[in-house]
Parts: structure tokens; C-alpha cells; sequence
């Protein structure tokens, strides 16, 4: 006789929790992990750059390497995350030896706790254990979550419709959707957005989507990490849009889930396009842009009756004189209004110090918002003229957005 699971919430701030494993299992866990506040140990010879960008951000700790024994001192939890059977039963027995629960990914019946179907509204988070059947708990939490949501979805009709559109070559066609999933709290991704991530065969994630999406996605759901990591490891782009065109031709619906919105230096039009060329279908389903919601997470407006009648937003990801650049910066220090800079930290200096020249006063008030609506934002104020020391003495970090003009004071006091 099968026993009941004994259903338990753990508080896990501050403790230990070891994740052996770099991979796509490793990037769907660890994001919840980091979320409920666990100091979490990696180990995996390798990472996806997803993983790499939290350890590079300092949010969790990577021995590069194999699994040992001692990697469990002081540990409260351990996931195995390996698809290896021998490597991750040498793990679970460690771990039973030290009586630590253990979940494994590649053995449900071998692990001694399961990671359960979560749904999480505001502080209401629910877990679903469906008997060892991942497929059924899914459900089960997905129904749940329709009620929390208290509303239909768009279409009025609950459960997955049809991902086919006809043939292609005599083959059964899937289809993509651009998704745009927010600044970075995974509440604020759309309830269309959402909805068809829970339809989702094939999901292909940028390193801004919300970890915590990616958390509640089926078991069976192929994760690609195409995460374009700010001068480290990348996809190319058309490694990319051949992705998503291979998957959907292969008959899958296939969800580019990217940060903010797919068409705000996202590059969502040349994947829209790759598809088109291909005779693929393409849903795009916009999301909230960093550019207006990271100001508004840090209280600034980015307009505001009597102080800016207009926002200009620029990307900032290349030195203004850089030959390929495409802004016309001269023309933007003449602005009254305010400028919102995306991916400008690297060139910040340059940028600041050109606005300058061209007649935007230092003494301009700027800020800086780094993992804006997230747990970890941080906002530094500053002026134009120092925004960039400050910034390097603040060791803030991207994904950030900066801010120039007086509506950045325009709601103090």
C-alpha cells in the first residue's frame, strides 16, 4: 500500500538548499528557490547562461564540478537536476545517509520529496500534488488558478485549443507567439501571455523572462535558454529564429517568452519575420516595457502635468560614437522632456557626458533602476552630471534603466 505524500510549506530563508545540476531543470527550479530566500549551492560542471547570470549577479553560489559528498554539509534540501540515473541515485543516497529530503527530476518514485504544480497569487502560493502524476497536478493547479484569477480566459473557453494551423510540405504545422513577459514581477506578464504559456509545447526563454514562469510549466514543456547574456555567452540570433521555425514546422506551438515587450529592442520583428518567410504563423502578444514600468516601480512618472509633455526612449547599448549607432544624441540633449535609456550602463560615461556637451545641463536629475518590480530592485538618484561615478560607487548592475529629467523628483514630497 502506496502511502499519502504529507504536504509541508517550507521556510527556507537563509538555509541551504544544493541544486546538482546545470541545466534546463536547474534554470526552471532555481528561480523559485532564490525566491523564497534559500542560500542556494550549484553544482554542475556547466551552466546554461541563464544559471550563469545569477551567479554572475551574486545571487546564488557555483562550485564548477561534480558532485561530492561534502557538497551537502549544512544542507537542508537537495535537487537533482541531472538526467544521469547512476549520478543522481549516488546523490540521493548521500542524502538519505544525512537525512535530507531529496527530489530528484529523473526519478519521482526514488526521490523522498516532490516538487509540486505552484500557482502564486500575491501571498497566496498553491501547491498541487497529483499523486506522483505531474500532467494531473498541472490541471488540477491550472483550474485552480482560473479561479483565482476570477475571470475567463479571453476566449471564454478554459483548456488548450488546437496549436494546429493546417500543413506545411505535406506536414502538420505548429505555430509561435511573441510573448512579452513583463518587466520582471511574473504577475505583471498578460493574462493572454500567460494563458498561452500554459499551451506552450516548446518554450524558448531570454535570461529577463521572470524565473518564476518557467517554474510552473508543464513537465513535459522543451525549455531552450536563448539567453543573450550582456557580453558573455549568446545565442545568435538566427540560431534563434531557426528554432523557432524548426519546432513549429515539427508541428509545435512554440512560445518566445522574452522580457518586457517583444518589440522594444527585443527583436521580436526579425523573428516575426524569419517565421513569416517559413510559412509560420505568428501570434504577438504585447508585454509592460521596462522603459515606462522600471521608472514607475521607483515612484517616477516619466510624464507629469507642468514638468514633461513627452519621453523619448533610446538604447543605449552602443557609444554615441559608435559608427553603427543609430541615435541622434545631439538632438536629444535639446529635449525638455524625459529620456529613458535601455541597456545604457556600459556606455553611461560617454552617453552623459555627450548630452552634456550638446547643452543638457548636469545638474539635470537622473536615476538608475536596476531589476526594476522585483525583490531585488534597487534605484539610485542621482544628476547627469554624476549618475555615471555614482553608479559605478552604487556597483549597480543590468538590467537596469536609466532615467534623465525632473520628473525624476516630480513626486517627492
Amino acid at each position: 500500500m502506496t502511502s499519502n505524500p504529507y504536504p509541508l510549506g517550507l521556510r527556507l530563508h537563509g538555509r541551504r538548499v544544493v541544486v546538482v545540476g546545470g541545466g534546463a531543470v536547474a534554470t526552471r527550479r532555481v528561480p523559485a528557490l532564490l525566491d523564497a530566500g534559500a542560500d542556494v549551492l550549484l553544482v554542475a560542471p556547466e551552466l546554461t547562461p541563464a544559471l550563469r547570470a545569477r551567479v554572475d549577479a551574486g545571487r546564488l553560489h557555483w562550485v564548477p564540478r561534480r558532485f561530492v559528498p561534502e557538497d551537502l554539509d549544512g544542507a537542508w534540501l537537495v535537487q537533482v537536476a541531472v538526467d544521469d540515473p547512476m549520478a543522481a541515485a549516488s546523490v540521493s543516497a548521500v542524502a538519505a545517509e544525512r537525512r535530507i529530503f531529496c527530489v530528484r527530476a529523473d526519478d519521482r518514485t526514488a526521490a523522498t520529496a516532490w516538487t509540486p504544480a505552484v500557482t502564486r497569487h500575491g501571498p497566496v502560493t498553491v501547491a498541487v500534488l497529483g499523486g506522483g502524476d505531474p500532467r494531473r497536478a498541472m490541471t488540477v493547479r491550472d483550474a485552480i488558478r482560473d479561479l483565482l484569477a476570477v475571470r475567463l480566459a479571453p476566449d471564454g473557453v478554459a483548456g488548450r485549443p488546437d496549436a494546429s494551423t493546417g500543413t506545411i510540405g505535406g506536414r502538420q504545422a505548429g505555430r509561435v507567439a511573441l510573448v512579452g513577459a513583463g518587466p520582471g514581477d511574473p504577475e505583471l506578464i498578460t493574462v493572454k501571455g500567460w494563458r498561452l504559456l500554459t499551451e506552450a509545447d516548446v518554450v524558448v526563454a531570454d535570461r529577463l523572462v521572470p524565473g518564476l514562469l518557467l517554474d510552473e510549466l508543464r513537465p513535459d514543456v522543451e525549455l531552450v535558454d536563448a539567453s543573450k547574456i550582456p557580453y558573455g555567452p549568446s545565442r545568435a540570433q538566427e540560431e534563434i529564429n531557426q528554432i523557432l521555425v524548426d519546432r513549429a514546422l515539427a508541428g509545435a506551438f512554440v512560445v518566445r517568452l522574452k522580457g518586457g515587450d517583444p518589440y522594444v529592442f527585443g527583436r521580436g520583428g526579425e523573428e516575426l519575420l524569419a517565421c513569416a518567410a517559413a510559412g509560420v504563423p505568428v501570434t504577438v502578444v504585447p508585454g509592460v516595457t521596462s522603459s515606462i514600468a522600471a521608472p514607475a516601480a521607483a515612484g517616477i512618472p516619466v510624464t507629469h502635468r507642468g514638468v514633461a509633455h513627452e519621453f523619448t526612449v533610446v538604447s543605449g547599448h552602443l557609444a554615441p560614437d559608435a559608427p553603427a549607432s543609430l541615435v541622434r544624441w545631439d538632438a536629444l540633449a535639446g529635449l525638455h522632456g524625459t529620456l529613458v535609456i535601455l541597456m545604457g550602463l556600459k556606455n553611461l560615461a560617454a552617453i552623459t557626458a555627450t548630452l552634456i556637451a550638446h547643452g543638457r545641463s548636469p545638474q539635470t536629475p537622473a536615476a538608475v533602476v536596476q531589476e526594476a518590480t522585483t525583490g531585488t530592485q534597487r534605484v539610485l538618484r542621482s544628476t547627469l552630471g554624476e549618475v555615471a561615478a555614482d553608479l559605478r560607487a552604487a556597483d549597480l548592475r543590468p538590467p537596469a534603466v536609466v532615467v534623465v529629467g525632473d520628473v525624476v523628483g516630480a513626486l517627492d514630497g
